[in-house]
C-alpha cells in the first residue's frame, strides 16, 4: 500500500488524556482520603477543655487537679483542664451544681448533685474513734455522756454528728479541735474521746500513733459494731474493716481486724459530659494511677467508679464502657478511623469519576459514527477512474478499519454500533472491488481511463 500506517504500540492522543487523567483521580482520591482521615482525626480529636472546680488552693482537691492536668498533658490527651479555686468545698460543689464546672472532688457525706456521674474513687476516709489506754467505748450510744474532739474541719464534726444522731438522739458533746492536736495534749484536756477522720493512704503512713502507743503507754482504738447497720442507714457512709497492724505494727495497732465507717472521695462528672470524653478521662487516670497520687499519699489507690445501677453515684456512661471492657480489639479502637476513611474512599472517588465521566475525559467514539466515514469513501468510489485513485480509497478504507481495532483496544472508540461499522465495511470493501474489476474490463476499450500499474496491480 501507498499509505503507511503508525506502529501499533503509538497510542492516540485522546487515550494518552485519558491514562494521564485516570492516574492523575487515582493520585488524588488517596491523597484527598488521607487528608480526610487525618483531618476527621484532628477534629475529632480536638482539644477540649473541661472546668474543673476546686476548694481553696492548697487543698487536696487542688492539687489533684493540677497532676491531672499535667498527666493529661502528658499522655497527649485532647482533654485540657481549666482548674477554677473557691473559698472552700462547698462552693465548689455548688459550681458544679449550678452547671458551672465539668468536674468536682465530692464526699460522700456531702450534698449530692442530681447531675453528678462517677469517673472514679479517689480516696476513703476512715473514722478512728480512740480513747485512753484501757477505757473501751462499748457502741457509739455510750458516746452521749462523753466530750469527744473531732480532728479536723468542720465538715468531720458533721460527718460524727450525723452519724451519732442515726444511732441516738440524745444531746452530744462534740467540739472540733486543730488537725495538729496530739492525743495526750487532748486526753489531759478533759476529752474521754477522739474522732479521727483521715484519708487511709494518709493513715497508713502516719508513724505517730506508733510513736505515741511507745512513749505514751498507749492508747485504746474502738471498733464500731453498729457499722454495717450504719452504713445501710446512712446514704454515703460505708463500712470498712482496719486490718491488723494498719496504724501500728509494733506494737500492733489494731491488735485485730476491727469494723469501723468510712466514706468516699468522688472525682464526678456532669452527666452532659461526652461519653468520649469521660472514657477517655477514665482511660488516662486508670492507666497513670501512680503519677497521680499526692506526696501526702491522696489519691494513692484510686479505684474503679461504682457501676451499680443502685450506686449512691452511678459512674458515668464513658466511664463505665472503659471500666467493664478495658481491652479493645484494633477494629474497636480504629474502627471510626477505617469507617471514614472508607465512606471517604466511596465519596471522593465517586465524585472524580463523575468529573471524569462527564467532564474531563475524551468520551470515546461509537463505532457506529465511524460508518459516515466509510459512506464517503463509498460515495467516492464511482468518480475512481485509475486504479490510483482507487487504491488511494482501498488505503483510506482500511486506514478507518485499523483506526476502529486501535481504538477498540485503547478505549478512543466504544463497540456500540460495531455491527453497523462492519456492515457498512463490508459495503465499501465490496464496491472497491467491483470498481477494482470494471477498471480492469474496461481499460482497453475506453481511451478516458490509463491504467497505471502498481504494487497492488502488478
Amino acid at each position: 500500500m501507498s499509505v503507511q500506517e503508525p506502529p501499533s504500540s503509538v497510542e492516540r492522543p485522546a487515550a494518552l488524556s485519558n491514562r494521564r487523567q485516570l492516574l492523575l483521580f487515582a493520585a488524588l482520591t488517596v491523597i484527598l482520603t488521607l487528608a480526610t482521615v487525618w483531618g476527621g482525626r484532628v477534629w475529632f480529636r480536638h482539644s477540649e477543655t473541661l472546668v474543673f472546680a476546686t476548694g481553696e488552693a492548697n487543698g487536696v482537691e487542688a492539687r489533684f487537679a493540677a497532676k491531672l492536668a499535667t498527666v493529661l498533658k502528658n499522655n497527649s490527651s485532647k482533654l485540657r483542664l481549666k482548674i477554677v479555686a473557691n473559698a472552700d468545698d462547698a462552693k465548689a460543689v455548688a459550681q458544679f451544681d449550678r452547671r458551672q464546672a465539668d468536674l468536682v472532688v465530692l464526699r460522700t457525706d456531702a450534698k449530692l448533685p442530681a447531675r453528678a456521674r462517677a469517673i472514679a474513687i479517689l480516696e476513703h476516709d476512715v473514722l478512728l474513734l480512740i480513747t485512753p489506754k484501757g477505757k473501751k467505748i462499748k457502741s457509739l450510744a455510750a458516746l452521749k455522756k462523753t466530750k469527744v474532739a473531732v480532728v479536723g474541719g468542720s465538715e468531720n464534726e458533721a460527718f460524727l454528728r450525723r452519724t451519732l444522731e442515726a444511732v441516738d438522739d440524745a444531746a452530744l458533746r462534740i467540739q472540733t479541735v486543730p488537725a495538729d492536736s496530739t492525743l495526750d495534749k487532748l486526753f489531759t484536756s478533759g476529752y474521754g474521746a477522739v474522732a479521727v477522720i483521715a484519708h487511709a493512704s494518709r493513715m497508713i503512713k502516719d508513724k505517730s500513733y506508733e510513736k505515741y502507743a511507745r512513749q505514751a503507754g498507749g492508747f485504746t482504738l474502738n471498733a464500731i459494731d453498729e457499722a454495717k447497720a450504719i452504713a445501710r442507714r446512712i446514704p454515703g457512709i460505708s463500712s470498712e474493716t482496719l486490718e491488723t497492724g494498719t496504724l501500728s505494727s509494733a506494737p500492733a495497732i489494731p491488735d485485730d481486724d476491727l469494723d469501723t465507717i468510712a466514706l468516699q472521695w468522688l472525682l464526678v462528672a456532669q452527666s452532659r459530659m461526652s461519653t468520649g470524653a469521660a472514657g477517655e478521662l477514665a482511660r488516662i487516670i486508670y492507666e497513670n494511677k501512680s503519677a497521680l497520687a499526692l506526696e501526702d499519699g491522696f489519691a494513692a489507690k484510686i479505684e474503679p467508679a461504682d457501676t451499680d445501677k443502685n450506686a449512691l453515684i452511678i459512674a458515668h456512661p464513658g466511664a463505665a464502657e472503659y471500666i467493664n471492657d478495658e481491652t479493645k480489639s484494633f477494629m474497636e479502637r480504629y474502627s471510626d478511623a477505617l469507617y471514614l476513611g472508607v465512606a471517604a474512599l466511596g465519596i471522593i472517588g465517586s465524585i472524580f469519576a463523575g468529573i471524569y465521566t462527564k467532564i474531563t475525559r475524551v468520551a470515546p467514539e461509537k463505532a457506529s459514527e465511524l460508518a459516515t466515514a466509510i459512506l464517503d469513501i463509498g460515495e467516492r468510489i464511482e468518480h475512481a477512474h485509475t486504479m490510483d485513485e482507487l487504491e488511494a480509497l482501498q488505503d483510506e478504507l482500511e486506514a478507518v478499519l485499523r483506526g476502529v481495532v486501535v481504538g477498540l483496544r485503547d478505549g478512543t472508540i466504544s463497540s456500540d454500533g460495531l455491527d453497523t461499522f462492519r456492515l457498512g465495511y463490508e459495503f465499501v470493501r465490496d464496491e472497491i472491488g467491483m470498481r477494482r474489476d470494471h477498471l480492469k474490463r474496461h481499460a482497453p476499450h475506453d481511451d478516458n481511463v490509463v491504467s497505471v500499474n502498481t504494487a497492488h496491480s502488478a
